[in-house]
Order: structure tokens, then sequence, then C-alpha cells
């Protein structure tokens, strides 16, 4: 039995976009926004500082994926309460982007980077999107499935 892989990404996490398509000169082609890149970056750099590049995982797997937001400056009081939460504030963030997208991009950063030989083996998985009081954050677990 493998041992968790958590890797500790920073930066605002983003979703993997959908392809664009376009016509120029009568020929059709699809091409990759690139919005997510800066964020893969990051995972890049997590699974180096965690040694799991190159890996390549041939086993089932299970991704968790727990993503904190930095709160919005509407969900704080204002003036010299400015540091305190409102009292409506929400917990969990309902907004962009998607939850299979922030997996998507996650799952897709680290098949390139070898960690496991392809997303396919994610057998199960989970997206918790949540609000940080700090800094953005996400963890990433990646355990082994056993039956």
């Amino acid at each position: 039995m493998m041992q968790p892989i958590t890797l500790k990404v920073y930066g605002d996490p983003k979703g993997q976009p959908r392809p664009k398509a376009f016509s120029r000169g009568g020929h059709a082609a699809v091409y990759d926004p690139g919005t997510a890149e800066a964020w893969k970056s990051q995972i890049a750099m997590a699974a180096k500082e965690e040694g799991v590049v190159g890996l390549m995982l041939d086993i089932p797997l299970r991704v968790e994926i727990h993503a904190f937001f930095k709160r919005p400056k509407s969900h704080f009081r204002s003036g010299k309460n400015a540091h305190l939460l409102k009292s409506a504030a929400p917990q969990l963030n309902t907004s962009k982007p998607d939850f299979d997208n922030i997996g998507k991009a996650a799952c897709d950063a680290l098949t390139h980077l070898g960690v496991w030989k392809d997303d396919a083996q994610v057998v199960d998985g989970r997206v918790v999107k949540k609000f940080s009081d700090g800094m953005a954050i996400t963890i990433i677990t990646i355990n082994e499935i056993s039956l």
C-alpha cells in the first residue's frame, strides 16, 4: 500500500477551460485558451517539492481536492470592522470555476507531470470548494484504492 501523497498548491485555483474553435481563411481550428496554465505551473512546483514528478503510478487511485479561495471584499464588514466577516458570509464557494473543471485541470497537470500513467486510473474523487480566511491554497491528496 502506498503512502498518501499530499500537494499544497498556492494561488487561486483555476478550472480547465473548454477548447475554443475558430475559422480563418475557410479552415477550422481548435485551441486551448490556456487560462489555467499559471495554476498548473503551481501544481508542478508542488509536485516537484514532494518528489512525485515521473513517479508513473500504475494503480487505481482516489484524488481529493480541497480548493480554498480567497474571500472577496464583499464578505467583510466596512470601516473599523473591515477585518471581520459579515454574519451572512458563506463558507462554501458556489461561484466559478466549476468543481469538475478544477478536478480536470489538476488531473491533467498531474498526468502531464508523470505522477501517474493516465488520469483514467483515478476511479474515485472529490472536489470541495471553500473560502479561506487567509491565502488561496489547494490541497490535493492522492491515495491508492484498496478493495
